[in-house]
């Protein structure tokens, strides 16, 4: 009776400590999901700026192909869209309701490329070497971004990037110290059973092996557990907001859970192997 007991007592230890794993891990799933959910965001909102390049008017239709294949090769632009006169013309009248040609006597638009950048390029000092370089060409009279834009978007994204690592970092230290506790506790309650094979001469390796096997199933169930918890969160997400699917993608979901996986074994394994070492340094007098 008093076995069962203690078999029961000690289950439902190792159950506290898998639902405190799984607990830890799904927070600190939610912190890398959004971190790499703020470093897609910050690609997207990068991507979209636009550098805008006025033509001359003296840029004939060859100048125009040349330029929009050169923009195309070239490895700064994501993304080129070519308006003519005639579609800024268009755009013109469709925002303000009125034809300026009418009283002009002429088209006052000028045709321009309308370049999107590649993120890595999407920051001041870059774009002011390709404004630079652009400004060379005689058939390019202007070339146009906001640059005040530019510096908030990116001075904004650094900010949240570095809270966000601070949190991943702080809720990892965390982490780390909650699985320990849990798992050292379990360890300790079985420190008479350590101590009995230690007295009839099993070796380290053989006692450790029991409690690192028990630890190694206990990670990977609270990491499974984890991921089936923040795959039903993202599938929900979703379903609120299907346009967030140009963020989160599948991939984003599977690092998420192989990283979970991983840390629960890592960290469940690591602690319970000093745990248990920490119980076979103990003195005898220690043990009660």
């Amino acid at each position: 009776m008093k076995e069962k007991k203690t078999g029961r007592a000690l289950g439902m230890q190792w159950f506290t400590t898998g639902v405190s794993t799984t607990l830890v891990l799904i927070l600190l799933g939610v912190v890398i999901f959004f971190m790499m959910f703020a470093n897609r965001l910050s690609d997207s909102v990068k991507e979209n700026f636009t550098v805008t390049v006025l033509m001359s008017i003296r840029a004939d239709e060859a100048d125009v192909a040349e330029f929009e294949a050169m923009f195309d090769l070239m490895h700064y632009t994501n993304k080129v869209e070519y308006i003519s006169k005639e579609q800024a013309l268009g755009e013109q009248i469709d925002a303000m309701g009125v034809d300026p040609s009418e009283f002009l006597g002429a088209n006052p638009f000028s045709a321009s490329f309308e370049l999107k950048l590649n993120r890595e390029y999407a920051v001041s000092d870059s774009i002011t070497k390709i404004v630079t370089e652009l400004k060379q060409y005689k058939e390019i009279e202007d070339v146009i971004y906001q640059k005040d834009l530019v510096d908030k978007v990116n001075d904004n994204l650094r900010r949240i990037g570095y809270v966000l690592l601070t949190l991943a970092v702080l809720l990892s230290l965390v982490s780390f110290s909650l699985i320990r506790s849990t798992v050292r506790l379990s360890v300790y309650s079985s420190r008479y059973v350590i101590r009995a094979m230690e007295l009839v001469g099993a070796e380290w390796s053989f006692i450790r092996r029991p409690f690192m096997l028990r630890s190694g199933i206990l990670g990977l169930l609270s990491g499974l557990c984890a991921d089936l918890f923040l795959l039903l969160g993202m599938t929900m997400l979703l379903h609120f907001d299907a346009t967030l699917t140009e963020y989160i993608r599948p991939n984003m979901m599977v690092t998420v859970g192989l990283v979970i996986l991983f840390f629960g074994l890592l960290l469940t394994l690591y602690c319970t192997y000093f745990s248990v070492n920490k119980c076979l340094q103990m003195k005898t007098a220690e043990l009660y």
